[in-house]
């Protein structure tokens, strides 16, 4: 696909993604990332959705997706893509359904599920080799009940649950090391600010077989207190500054696809963001901002980036 056409997809109100008329929060980074994914992936898919903001999208008997979508709890998403893929495989192994008619299985959750409540059915999903992709829209935090804090929240970030002088107390959590550490057929991490390279990694991820992750930042203004207007900024700036590195796990070895330098100073991110107010305001905090910054730099340092 064209970067101009992926340009025209970023412009389209949150009414007309997915073909749907289903109202979400302006400016939302999953949808757009979600809107992306779907483009590539077409109507051949089943999505298996875990509770979350996405479930939003389905109003019963109704989803805006053309193919197929089923609803399951947060933990249950992989175990419900078990058994779509069994029955698919069943129906294909008895000559019921042809292969060109075969269907891909996505699991589609957000971080809450992806990172906590649903980590130890993803991972017995990935050691029975499931052909399922995982797609995660990761706004690091429980963004449908009210941004509590999750397994995905950054260090210092305020949330509904951390509200102190310093907000989040812990770390994120690597979901792509977690995933890489059970060897499976591909890991990614896209944003959809970056439409070009989550194209390339959905159309490699669509071409492979066995578990396979898509790890998709999804900005979010009312969990993250900006305006709707800047997603597609924040975005980038989450690249820009190497908070976000965009990478892949193929063939046991990460490699980094887009990589900024110089990286723009972490701060540029940070203020864009009213959870992160607290750091700059009545005083900066400048021994938060400085773990925060050596972090990331250690962290590139480590890639050899």
């Amino acid at each position: 696909m064209s970067e101009s056409a992926f340009r025209r997809m970023q412009d389209l109100p949150s009414t007309h993604l997915l073909g749907g008329g289903t109202a979400m929060c302006a400016g939302c980074g999953g949808l757009q990332a979600l809107h992306e994914i779907y483009d590539v992936l077409g109507e051949k898919t089943v999505f298996v959705n875990a509770a979350g903001c996405m479930t939003l999208l389905s109003i019963y008997p109704f989803t805006p997706f053309r193919g197929s979508w089923l609803y399951t709890s947060m933990a249950s998403a992989p175990a419900g893509a078990q058994g779509v893929r069994d029955a698919l495989d069943i129906l294909l192994a008895k000559g019921r359904l042809p292969r060109e008619e075969d269907l891909e299985v996505a699991v589609l959750t957000g971080d809450g599920a992806a990172y906590g409540m649903g980590l130890s059915a993803t991972s017995g999903a990935i050691e029975r080799d499931l052909d399922f992709l995982y797609v995660c829209y990761d706004n690091e935090g429980y963004g449908n009940t009210g941004q509590q804090a999750s397994g995905a929240t950054p260090h210092g970030a305020r949330t509904a649950t951390s509200t102190g002088a310093s907000g989040y107390p812990g770390f994120k959590k690597d979901l792509f090391g977690i995933w890489a550490a059970h060897r499976p057929t591909y890991v990614a991490t896209v944003i959809g600010a970056e439409p070009l390279d989550l194209a390339r990694k959905i159309e490699k991820a669509k071409s492979l077989r066995g578990p396979r992750l898509i790890l998709a930042l999804a900005p979010c203004p009312t969990g993250w207190e900006y305006d709707p207007a800047d997603s597609v900024e924040i975005g980038r700036l989450a690249v820009r500054t190497g908070v976000w590195p965009l990478k892949e796990y193929v063939d046991g070895r990460v490699v980094h696809t887009k990589v900024r330098k110089p990286r723009l100073p972490v701060e540029e991110y940070l203020r864009k963001q009213g959870r992160y107010a607290h750091l700059f305001e009545p005083e900066r905090n400048e021994e938060l901002l400085a773990e925060i910054q050596g972090r990331v730099d250690r962290y590139w340092e480590a890639a050899g980036e």
